[in-house]
């Protein structure tokens, strides 16, 4: 008997087993390329945590998985000695998110470890900062960000309010595995829980504080005070947590004519408006961009369900919405910020700005702008937190930006995540800083581009799913690290990484050097005239990704380079296929 069908069957006979689980089993028993896709792996633990479609069974997310996850950190937690310092719990709009943040608050009380959970739903940021505010061992987020309905995740944080890096991630993840037996998870009642002082509430005074922190990195409120009553925002939650602290924090500081897009107020798990409520997809900003024009509004802002990415859509004097990407957005950001803070009080002479490698090239000529040191980390934030961190341990180095192309920033310290209510915050406040300048914020991009060069940058995702798909995307990066292409459309490679190899080759003289950046799957190609294209699979999704990047001389010349080089980087991958 195959393994898969083993641990099927424990599943549907085991009493440790709740009736609905069981029923939802005994349903596909005569799919077994079904039961072989929920039961052929546990599904992993990441170095995020865990992401799946919601169902029963090793490889989907419930609330047995949920638990062993749970039990895993909970072990690491007391191996550590640090039992006594508690774990705060947030989750969003999802499917089975509260039920899951209560799965694992009461596993966590088990094993004498006290759980802090928010009241209702709050933004993945705000975790973050609880982490670090009630000064907690770790922190759990039940969401899966961006992905369709059918989804859920968690995620873990550590003491410093970033997601895990090593070794706590790898640490983590062994735990985990070694859990093999459910029925060894510990659990125990609610009321059990609240009476022995291991379950606590928490809500207003952490969102009190966390809305001050926010506050305290406004820069210039003398501008929100002169137009921020006469700008014009439209702002979607997508259903989602970011709803009352993006209003609050506008309200708060002075911004009168917010507009909330009714239809994706509230917050829904079945992203009733959106197929998924991605804020880099067109049809999230179909009725943000309806409302925008009635109300005749200067910008268009969307934060996905747990409110740690921003989309944005900005007004030329033509009246014509443009799409700021993510790159986009955080280099105006980026450059608002630390311009702003040169001009204001001088910049620090260890200030950096952080990025990831499939960033955009433009935000290292505004580090060179500003002559500030550039940090490029591995993709994924927690990389830049973990940065902050190093600031913070080392007393060198100051944290003055970091982001990446996903619509992720971050402005202060707040945080150790990337912050969609503080990115609301910072673009409405640039917008009414330029407004004073007589100046909309396409005109700030359009000056930017012609400050430091016409960038653009793009991506293409080529979904795979299944078992054999996640076959067909390891091929992929084999043959690429096989043979590295050296040409891509009209550019020659110059240099290719290997991330995984941790080696930078220099194709034109063979010289290899090292990446100095840890271990990951993740090929990347540097191209002439400051062009260049990464390829990486996706971590949450069965997808593989090409990030590409191009310096043009106008607009329109980036954007013909740029639909180029896409064309280009496609037909690379037929060839694979």
């Amino acid at each position: 008997m195959e393994e898969y069908v083993k641990r099927y069957e424990e599943w549907c006979s085991n009493p440790y087993f709740d009736a609905d689980t069981q029923a939802e089993l005994k349903a596909i028993a005569d799919n077994d390329g079904e039961i072989k896709e929920r039961f052929y792996k546990d599904l992993e633990f990441g170095t995020a945590g865990l992401r799946g479609v919601i169902g029963a069974g090793t490889n989907r997310m419930n609330i047995y998985t949920v638990r062993k996850a749970t039990q895993g950190l909970a072990n690491y937690i007391i191996k550590a000695g640090a039992k006594a310092r508690g774990v705060a719990i947030a989750y969003d709009s999802r499917r089975m998110s509260p039920e899951f943040a209560d799965e694992a608050a009461l596993c966590l009380a088990a094993n004498g470890i006290k759980a802090y959970v928010f009241e209702s739903l709050r933004p993945t940021p705000e975790l973050s900062f609880a982490v670090r505010e009630l000064k907690c061992i770790a922190g759990i987020n039940i969401t899966a960000s961006h992905n369709p309905p059918e989804y859920n995740g968690y995620k873990v944080y550590w003491e410093d309010g970033a997601q895990i890096t090593p070794p706590h991630d790898k640490g983590i993840m062994d735990e985990v595995l070694a859990v093999t037996d459910y029925t060894t998870m510990k659990t125990m009642g609610l009321e059990e829980a609240k009476a022995a002082g291991l379950y606590e509430v928490i809500g207003q005074a952490i969102d009190d504080a966390y809305i001050a922190r926010l506050k305290e990195q406004v820069q210039h409120q003398d501008a929100i005070d002169a137009v921020g009553k006469d700008l014009k925002i439209v702002y979607s939650p997508l259903h989602g947590t970011g709803n009352i602290p993006a209003r609050r924090v506008l309200k708060e500081l002075g911004f009168e004519n917010v507009y909330v897009v009714k239809e994706q107020e509230l917050p829904d798990g079945e992203f009733p408006t959106v197929s998924y409520p991605n804020p880099e997809a067109e049809e999230a900003f179909e009725l943000g961009l309806k409302l925008a024009k009635e109300v005749d509004a200067d910008l268009v802002l969307a934060t996905d369900p747990d409110a740690d990415r921003l989309g944005v859509r900005v007004k030329d004097k033509d009246g014509v919405y443009h799409t700021l990407t993510g790159n986009m957005s955080g280099c105006l950001l980026a450059d608002y910020e630390i311009g702003q803070k040169k001009a204001l009080k001088g910049l620090p002479e260890d200030g950096y700005l952080i990025k990831t490698i499939v960033t955009s090239n433009l935000a290292d000529a505004i580090a060179k702008g500003y002559n500030v040191g550039l940090i490029e980390v591995l993709t994924g934030f927690k990389y830049i937190g973990q940065q902050i961190l190093g600031f913070e341990t080392s007393g060198k180095g100051e944290y003055l930006f970091g982001f990446e192309e996903s619509y992720g920033c971050l402005i202060g310290t707040h945080a150790r995540d990337k912050d969609a209510i503080v990115a609301t915050m910072a673009l409405c406040e640039a917008a009414a800083y330029y407004k004073t300048k007589d100046m909309t914020l396409w005109d700030a991009m359009v000056a930017m581009y012609e400050k430091y060069g016409y960038y653009k940058d793009d991506i293409k995702s080529i979904t795979m799913k299944g078992i054999e798909g996640l076959e067909k995307i390891q091929n992929i990066l084999q043959t690429l690290r096989n043979n590295p292409p050296a040409e891509i459309g009209a550019y020659k490679v110059q240099k290719a990484r290997d991330y995984q190899a941790d080696t930078i080759k220099d194709l034109a003289t063979g010289e290899v050097t090292p990446t100095g950046l840890p271990e990951s799957n993740v090929l990347y190609y540097e191209l002439n005239d400051d062009a260049w294209v990464c390829v990486r699979p996706s971590g949450t999704e069965p997808k593989v990704k090409f990030y590409y990047g191009i310096k043009g001389t106008s607009l329109e010349d980036a954007d013909s380079k740029s639909e180029e080089l896409g064309k280009a980087v496609l037909a690379m991958v037929d060839q694979m296929l």
